[in-house]
């Protein structure tokens, strides 16, 4: 029996996914405190191009007025995850484990470096070597080659008496001209990538859900 369930919401507009991750977070919160049991969930979706920017993030970070995206067709929100500002959007995995971290004996650093293996891992599979930068969280390529280091995988969380939400955002075959309208996570002097960008060609996006699925599995039994 697995450890948690696992849903997946396909394209969803973010305030719907997060609606969805809301109510399982507060589901299984209630339950710890008193005391019973609930699932842990895994949700995994497309968002239609939409900004968020964590708690600790700065208004700079967006580098056009908010009333130019409506004319993007972009959303922005505000939310309390960790972290600064990044995009989600279509051929991108969103990936929203709601997970009791004290069912498999994780502080929230040790959760976050696992969701970073996770990604590496999944990255392995396509040849590519995924790594971790100092002072940042999220999966990387050449993080430290000056001109070259560019985020594949973007990590922020929200946690509560151990139960987490929010999660990764995983670029397979992203569109990724809409990070030309930030600084992606605060950066200013790195890059962003997919999967498609690295590989040169497009890739089978039902595929890469099911490997990160089972990796999943793997590391979270």
């Amino acid at each position: 029996m697995e450890s948690f369930t696992f849903h997946d919401l396909g394209r969803i507009d973010y305030a719907d996914a997060l609606k969805v991750q809301t109510d399982a977070f507060e589901t299984l919160l209630q339950a710890k405190k008193e005391g019973g049991s609930e699932e842990n969930k895994l949700f995994f979706c497309e968002h239609q191009p939409v900004l968020t920017i964590g708690k600790s993030g700065k208004d700079a970070n967006l580098l056009i007025p908010e009333q130019l995206l409506q004319q993007r067709g972009v959303s922005f929100y505000h939310i309390n995850r960790g972290g600064d500002i990044t995009y989600h959007g279509p051929g991108q995995i969103t990936g929203y484990p709601v997970f009791d971290l004290e069912y498999w004996q994780l502080g929230l650093k040790q959760y976050i470096h696992r969701l970073e293996e996770v990604i590496i891992r999944f990255l392995a599979l396509y040849g590519i070597r995924g790594e971790r930068l100092d002072g940042a969280t999220g999966v990387w390529i050449d993080p430290d080659v000056k001109g070259r280091a560019r985020k594949i995988c973007a990590i922020g969380v929200k946690s509560s008496r151990f139960v987490a939400m929010h999660g990764f955002a995983l670029n397979i075959n992203t569109d990724l001209s809409y990070f030309s309208l930030i600084n992606p996570c605060g950066f200013t002097d790195k890059g962003v990538t997919s999967l498609e960008k690295e590989l040169g060609k497009k890739q089978d996006f039902k595929q890469a859900k099911t490997q990160l699925h089972s990796l999943f599995s793997e590391l979270f039994p």
